[in-house]
């Protein structure tokens, strides 16, 4: 099964605590919901350039696209 990193962009000198902060409310919309999503995260990518992101599987992935505005997505692969 194909795994999908849906991913929300944050921007600018605050960037980084941002995207921890937006974390947290993904780990609480998945235990709320009670889902199988065991990868989240954040990245920082430059000075003023964070992603928050969580992995699920692709055919899991449009109702949680819907309900919650990711602003991309690409094909996930384990580093």
């Amino acid at each position: 099964m194909r795994k999908l990193k849906l991913i929300w962009d944050f921007y600018g000198p605050n960037a980084s605590k941002t995207a921890k902060h937006h974390e947290m409310h993904l780990k609480e919309y998945i235990l709320l919901e009670k889902l199988d999503i065991k990868i989240t995260g954040y990245e920082t990518l430059s000075n003023n350039h964070t992603i928050a992101f969580l992995v699920v599987n692709e055919d899991k992935m449009k109702p949680l696209r819907d309900a919650l505005k990711p602003h991309r997505g690409q094909v996930y692969s384990e580093q």
